[in-house]
């Protein structure tokens, strides 16, 4: 049993009344030695529900002969959750299925086409259901109302009585904020002026639309009838502003492991720092003040190496990947063994829909067998997968090795990027983590 709002209650879903029914049920099949699972307050979109759980642990326990519910709805409102439960769980432990509502019983043939026809109903109202909400929403938008509820921005609170942002104290903050950026502050100098704890949130705030009076939802976007906190103008400058930046960081930056060196010893990441006439090192940023939400360890103590070496390292380890190719005749073997697992399967549910009860033993034996051959199968195509992407990424490292030198930096940064997860530099040694 479950019941997941109070409407449903009103309309006669009701805990109790569900109860009554099911019991007057248990007593007219002069059943005795039945219990309840109850999920009040849940949703039927999904089977994380406790006592739902709880009634399939014993169903695998082999506690249980029926299972009952008062409609076909209660048990899930989806249809492949609903088809799951049913013929992966219950059959597959011998357990029969019983909805009053719709006269139901799955040790039945009708019972069972029935089920696959009622169980599409159940989804179909869900889903009914949640385009109704959806379409709700996009008009109560469209009319400039915010969304209600959620994540409020920056800057604003929500007057649920008008159903509309309301301006609040840190407006003045926001305004500041395009203020600084637009007069040459980074980021992440104007979240250590402000007090914001890291530089992205900055960057969202800046570039989030609602400061102008508008509301984006689902990729649209709609005149809202809250204040601005900025006219259009100062946005679009602050937005120019943000792709100069970026185009003048990308042509100018000069490393090629930006982003993938981390600190072995507190596992913060490294910047390049200038270190002289002599070139760069790597510095772990837990020693580096100016960035504090990326400071992991303030007592780190990792060594600063030259950048030189270590990409010099790196590179010379991407080149000399060698190709190990393995062979396919396990899988082979494996997919004609389930291949012929499932075929003796069929079989045996065919003899078994005849009446010959003496092969449900048999049958749970294959069946087990079957679904461990799917499993070693799925897990050679796991790896053949991988090793598929990685013979890929090899394959481009050797295409290009000779035109390495000719190459501009943002095509070597790509190309690194490309096969390299991360670099982890402790006590002196260079640890390589490929993507494959």
């Amino acid at each position: 049993m479950r019941v997941s709002t109070e409407g449903q209650a009103e309309e006669g879903y009701s805990i109790d009344a569900q109860k009554k029914l099911l019991e007057a049920w248990c007593v007219s099949k002069e059943i005795e030695n039945y219990e309840f699972y109850i999920d009040p307050g849940f949703s039927g979109s999904n089977i994380e529900r406790p006592a739902l759980r709880a009634l399939l642990e014993d169903v695998g326990k082999g506690l249980i002969s029926h299972v009952a519910v008062y409609k076909l709805d209660r048990l899930s409102r989806s249809q492949k959750d609903t088809l799951f439960i049913i013929e992966d769980v219950l059959n597959k432990y011998g357990v029969g299925f019983v909805s009053l509502s719709e006269n139901m019983d799955t040790s039945t043939p009708i019972g069972r086409a029935m089920l696959g026809i009622l169980s599409a109903f159940a989804q179909l109202e869900r889903e009914t259901i949640k385009i109704r909400t959806r379409m709700g929403m996009r008009e109560r938008v469209k009319s400039g109302l915010w969304m209600g509820g959620g994540k409020i921005p920056f800057g604003y609170d929500y007057d649920s009585e008008k159903g509309i942002l309301v301006p609040n104290a840190d407006a003045e903050t926001v305004r500041e904020m395009y203020r600084m950026f637009l007069s040459g502050y980074s980021p992440n100098a104007i979240a250590l002026e402000l007090g914001l704890s890291y530089e992205k949130l900055v960057v969202q705030i800046l570039k989030r639309k609602t400061n102008l009076g508008v509301i984006a939802y689902k990729g649209e976007e709609y005149e809202g009838r809250h204040e601005a906190i900025v006219d259009r103008e100062t946005f679009d400058k602050a937005m120019e502003e943000f792709a100069r930046r970026e185009r003048g960081n990308k042509a100018d930056s000069p490393h090629l492991l930006s982003g993938l060196i981390y600190c072995g010893e507190c596992m913060a990441r490294m910047r390049y720092q200038k270190w002289g006439k002599k070139g760069y090192k790597l510095v772990c940023y837990s020693q580096q003040r100016s960035k504090p939400y990326l400071v992991h360890d303030p007592n780190c103590s990792a060594e600063r190496v030259w950048a030189d070496e270590v990409e010099s390292e790196v590179i010379s380890d991407i080149f000399s990947l060698g190709i190990e190719k393995e062979e396919s005749e396990k899988r082979t073997v494996e997919v004609r063994e389930s291949e012929k697992l499932e075929r003796k399967l069929k079989r045996l549910y065919e003899l078994w829909s005849e009446g010959n009860d003496t092969l449900i033993g048999v049958i749970k034996d294959c069946e087990e067998r079957l679904a461990r051959a799917r499993k070693k199968e799925q897990r050679q195509k796991e790896k053949e997968k991988e090793e598929e992407k990685r013979q890929e990424a090899i394959g481009q490292i050797k295409g290009i090795k000779d035109l390495w030198d000719g190459l501009d930096m943002r095509e070597k940064r790509a190309l690194v990027r490309s096969v390299v997860d991360k670099v982890v530099i402790f006590d002196g040694k260079i640890n390589i983590y490929y993507r494959f």
